[in-house]
C-alpha cells in the first residue's frame, strides 16, 4: 500500500473513522425537531425533481399498497416524488453512507445527513426506499439492529439462495404517480403494529399535522412542483369531503392573498418582510393547516426558522414596535450574508446561525422601530385609538410633586464622542471613559464624565484605593433629558387593543426598549375593585358610576405600577 505524503518530510494522514455510529445518529436525532423528517424527505424530493429539469409532484399519503395487501390493516405513512430516482447500487451509497448526498454538499445547501438522522432515528423498525430509474425499480430498507443498536441496510435472501442489501421490484407495485423515474419512502415506525400516519404526541392540528408542518416550514415551494398531503385518513376513502389530499402552498401564497397591504423593509443586515392581514374569520378558522394569525419568523432559502406564535410571537412583535393589532401583523426577517457575514443553519436545520451565533433579533427590532413603514405606523395608531382610557399621568405627577426630586434619575444616550462611559446592558453604573484629562463635572449623576483618574474627585468614587484600578468598559455617551415616567397604554380585549395571548391574567408588562407600560384593563384585581366600589356607592342620576369608579381605580393602580425604570 502506498501512502501519499502530506508534506516534504511526513507520511499520509490517518483518516478519522466513527466508532458506534448508532449512538452518533441517535444523539444527532435528539437535536432534530419531532417532525423534522417531514422537511428532510420533502426537500429530498424537491431536489430530485429539480435534477430532472421537468415539473413534478410530491405526495404524502398512506401506503395504500401495504394496507390493502397486509393482514394487520395498519396505516403507514409514505412520501412519493417524481424525481430522478436511484438504482439499487446508488441507494447503497446514498442511503447507507452518512453525509452522502445526491447533490453537491456545502455549508449553505445539502449536508447529506438530514433524512437519515431525522427519519431513521424515529423509525427504528425501518425506513423503506423504493426507487425507479429508467423504468427499473429497486428497494432497500434502512433499519436499526435491536441487538447491536447500529443502523444499516436490511439483508434480503434472494430466490437463488444468495443475499443482497437491495432487491429488484416488479412494476406491479410502482405508484401510479411514477412513470419512468421517482421514489417512494415508507416509514415503519417502531413496530409492524404502529400507525405512522397518526400525528405524534403534542403535534398541532392532529388531523392535518403534515399539512400544518410543511405549510409553516416553507415560505414557498418551487413553482413547477405540486405538493399534497393526506388529511382525514380515518374516514372511508370514498368520503371525498374528509379523506382528501390537500394541496400545500407555503406561507407566502397564503399571506399575500389575505393581506390588506405588505412590503419589505431593508435593514443593515436583514430584509424584514411584513404583512397586515385582513380582519376576517380566516385568521382563526384557517389555523389548522396554515399559520393564519400574526407571528414572527426568520426566512432563509425559502424556509422559515425561529417561528414564534401565540404569547412568544406577541412579545417579539411588540419588540419590533407592533404594540397594537399584533394578531394582524406578520414579520419575516431575512438575514443578509453581506460584509463577510457567514449565514448557515445548524446541522439539524432547526436554527439559523449568523457568524456561528443566534440571530440578532434585538438589533433588528431596534432598527425597525426607528423607521417603521408608514402603513404599519398608521395601522398601529388606528388600533391604539380604539382605547378610550383617560390619561392619568398629569394627575399622578400632581399627587407626587412633593417627592418629584426622587424621580429625577440621570439617563444616558450612546454618542461616539460623549463625555460618559456606559454599559449598554444597563447592568452596571455609568462610569469614567478611559484616557481623559479633565475633572468630573456635574456632581451627583449616576454617570461620570471622561476625566483624568489622577486629579480631583470623581462621581461615584467611594471605597478603598483599589477602585482606582476599576476596568473601564462600555460605550461613550451623553446625558439626555427624559421623562422618568413611561408611556402608559391601557389595553383590553373588549376594545381590541389587547391580544388574548398577551399579558393574560397579569396586571401589566413593561417594554423597556420602548419605555412603554402596557396595563391589562381586564386584570381581575382591577375588575373586582371596580365592582366592589360600585356596590358601595349610591347611584346618581345622569352619571355613569361604573365608568367614573373604573377611571379612579385605573388611576391609582397606574400610579402604583408606574415606578420609574432606573
Amino acid at each position: 500500500m502506498s501512502n501519499k505524503p502530506t508534506s516534504a518530510g511526513g507520511g499520509s494522514t490517518l483518516a478519522m473513522t466513527v466508532n458506534n455510529v448508532g449512538f452518533l445518529l441517535d444523539r444527532l436525532g435528539q437535536d432534530c425537531s419531532p417532525l423534522q423528517y417531514l422537511r428532510e424527505l420533502t426537500q429530498n424530493g424537491i431536489e430530485a425533481i429539480e435534477r430532472t429539469g421537468k415539473p413534478g409532484q410530491i405526495i404524502w399519503d398512506v401506503d395504500w399498497t401495504a394496507y390493502d395487501l397486509g393482514d394487520s390493516k395498519v396505516q403507514k405513512l409514505c412520501v412519493i416524488d417524481t424525481g430522478d430516482g436511484m438504482t439499487g447500487e446508488e441507494m447503497l451509497v446514498l442511503i447507507n453512507q452518512l453525509s452522502s448526498s445526491g447533490t453537491v454538499q456545502s455549508f449553505t445547501s445539502n449536508y447529506g445527513i438530514g433524512a437519515k438522522i431525522a427519519a431513521a432515528t424515529r423509525n427504528p423498525h425501518g425506513v423503506i426506499y423504493q426507487s425507479w430509474k429508467d423504468s427499473e425499480g429497486a428497494m432497500i430498507q434502512l433499519e436499526k439492529d435491536p441487538e447491536t443498536g447500529e443502523y444499516g441496510l436490511h439483508q434480503w435472501e434472494l430466490e437463488d439462495g444468495t443475499f443482497s442489501h437491495y432487491i429488484q421490484l416488479d412494476d406491479d407495485i410502482k405508484p401510479a404517480e411514477i412513470d419512468q423515474h421517482g421514489t417512494k419512502v415508507i416509514l415503519l415506525g417502531n413496530s409492524d403494529f404502529e400507525s405512522t400516519i397518526e400525528a405524534p404526541s403534542n403535534a398541532v392540528s392532529p388531523s392535518r399535522w403534515i399539512s400544518k408542518y410543511l405549510n409553516t416550514r416553507y415560505f414557498k415551494f418551487p413553482d413547477n412542483i405540486k405538493i399534497k398531503a393526506r388529511e382525514g385518513w380515518t374516514s372511508p376513502r370514498t368520503d371525498s369531503d374528509r379523506n382528501v389530499l390537500r394541496a400545500l402552498i407555503g406561507q407566502k401564497s397564503y399571506l399575500d392573498s389575505h393581506a390588506v397591504t405588505s412590503g419589505v423593509k431593508r435593514l443593515e443586515t436583514a430584509n424584514v418582510h411584513w404583512w397586515i392581514l385582513k380582519d376576517e374569520k380566516s385568521i382563526s378558522c384557517n389555523s389548522g393547516y396554515i399559520e393564519s394569525a400574526g407571528h414572527v419568523a426568520a426566512l432563509y432559502q425559502n424556509e422559515l426558522y425561529d417561528r414564534l406564535t401565540a404569547r412568544a410571537g406577541v412579545a417579539r412583535l411588540q419588540l419590533f414596535g407592533v404594540l397594537f393589532g399584533m394578531r394582524h401583523v406578520v414579520l419575516y426577517a431575512e438575514p443578509l450574508a453581506i460584509n463577510g457575514n457567514a449565514l448557515t443553519t445548524n446541522t439539524a436545520r432547526t436554527a439559523l446561525l449568523l457568524n456561528g451565533e443566534e440571530l440578532p433579533w434585538a438589533d433588528w427590532a431596534f432598527e425597525f422601530r426607528k423607521d417603521m413603514p408608514k402603513e404599519l405606523v398608521d395601522f398601529i395608531s388606528k388600533k391604539s385609538a380604539a382605547g378610550t382610557e383617560k390619561d392619568h399621568v398629569k394627575s399622578i405627577k400632581e399627587r407626587l410633586k412633593g417627592i418629584m426630586d426622587l424621580y429625577k434619575v440621570s439617563r444616558y444616550m450612546p454618542k461616539p464622542h460623549g463625555d460618559y462611559l456606559s454599559d449598554t446592558s444597563s447592568s452596571v453604573k455609568v462610569g469614567l471613559a478611559p484616557g481623559s484629562g479633565t475633572e468630573s463635572k456635574g456632581g451627583k449623576g449616576s454617570g461620570n464624565r471622561v476625566g483624568n483618574s489622577s486629579k480631583g474627585p470623581r462621581d461615584g468614587e467611594v471605597g478603598n484605593i483599589y477602585h482606582l484600578f476599576q476596568k473601564r468598559d462600555g460605550v461613550q455617551c451623553d446625558k439626555t433629558n427624559s421623562d422618568p415616567f413611561p408611556i402608559v397604554k391601557w389595553v383590553s380585549i373588549e376594545d381590541g387593543t389587547r391580544d388574548e395571548n398577551d399579558i393574560e391574567d397579569k396586571a401589566a408588562k413593561y417594554l423597556q426598549d420602548q419605555n412603554t407600560l402596557m396595563i391589562n384593563a381586564d386584570f381581575r384585581v382591577f375588575k373586582d375593585m371596580t365592582a366592589r366600589l360600585c356596590r358601595e356607592k349610591e347611584f346618581t342620576e345622569g352619571i355613569n358610576l361604573q365608568r367614573v369608579i373604573e377611571d379612579i381605580v385605573h388611576g391609582w393602580f397606574e400610579q402604583a405600577l408606574n415606578n420609574p425604570r432606573l
